[in-house]
């Protein structure tokens, strides 16, 4: 009787240790039945749970490699925008690229913001730019801000997105004239082309046609042979059209280390052809710091 009543004890003994063991992996471990749970600082669906997935973070938040200060969340924007803020581990080579999305997912404009300081460093550093950007159809959109990732490792990807308001207000089409090397294989200088953009509507919009002009064509114009014989970085310094005639002056840029019959026939088409589609304008004088006569020499 003693040795059945121990075998008894042994058995209960036994069991109790399983369900125990199996109470601790079932909820313990494993969690609630339907519920939450957290893995790897991340919110997974265990079972079936009722209740949303919880907005708050868990186990160690996530490190924040940039800043952003102007615009700020669900902001109203047009183009063009200035962008500001701070960033650390994000650039390369003094830059990282940002994006401008509607809706739709669709890619309105993209650019790069600039490292205001020393970007060889652990800490923040403050950078700024500015982004052209289509007018959205749509009234929401984000701004993706992404870190340069020379190595192409998806491991090493981060990015940042912010919603935003795009200012819904009137819009006006306006052409740029560029060379172009597949409609012109022969490349004939004056011989310019128009791409059309559409931009919000401005009162000056000869000048806003220029500024883009100079900018150059788009990634997706240049694939179709577009290109464009003006310096990058030049500035204009006024425009002014009275009675038909526009005068425009430019500063140096326009013209350093530009040579060639050729390419300076190519200036003078890309700025008058560009001007020339508004009807007020029947003539262009090109200047540079005032002076028409010593300028774009061959």
């Amino acid at each position: 009787m003693q040795k059945s009543a121990d075998f008894m004890k042994k058995i209960v003994l036994i069991l109790i240790i399983i369900l125990v063991a199996w109470f601790f992996v079932r909820f313990v471990i494993g969690g609630p039945e339907d519920d939450w749970i957290c893995v790897n600082n991340e919110w997974v669906k265990h079972g079936n749970p009722s209740a949303p997935k919880p907005e708050s973070g868990c186990g160690k938040e996530k490190e924040i490699n940039v800043k952003v200060t102007s615009p700020i969340p669900n902001q109203t924007i047009k183009s063009p925008l200035i962008v500001e803020g701070e960033a650390r581990l994000w650039y390369f080579e003094g830059s990282f690229p940002i994006k401008i999305l509607d809706a739709n997912g669709k890619i309105l404009g993209v650019s790069y913001v600039t490292a205001q300081g020393d970007w060889m460093t652990e800490n923040f550093v403050p950078f700024k730019g500015e982004i052209e950007f289509t007018p959205s159809k749509t009234e929401t959109g984000k701004i993706v801000f992404m870190k340069d990732n020379p190595s192409g490792l998806p491991e090493h990807d981060e990015s940042f997105e912010m919603p935003i308001n795009f200012d819904m207000g009137e819009t006006q089409k306006l052409k740029l004239y560029f060379n172009n090397e597949k409609l012109d294989p022969e490349i004939s200088c004056n011989k310019v082309f128009p791409v059309e953009r559409e931009v919000y509507k401005t009162e000056t919009p000869a000048r806003r046609a220029l500024e883009l002009l100079l900018k150059g064509p788009l990634s997706e114009e240049i694939q179709n042979g577009y290109l464009t014989s003006i310096n990058s970085g030049v500035k204009i310094q006024s425009i002014t059209i009275n009675n038909g005639i526009a005068k425009v002056d430019f500063d140096e840029q326009l013209q350093n280390a530009v040579g060639g019959s050729c390419r300076v026939s190519a200036i003078r088409a890309q700025i008058t052809q560009t001007l020339k589609q508004f009807p007020s304008v029947k003539s262009v004088i090109i200047s540079i710091n005032g002076r028409t006569e010593d300028i774009l020499q061959p």
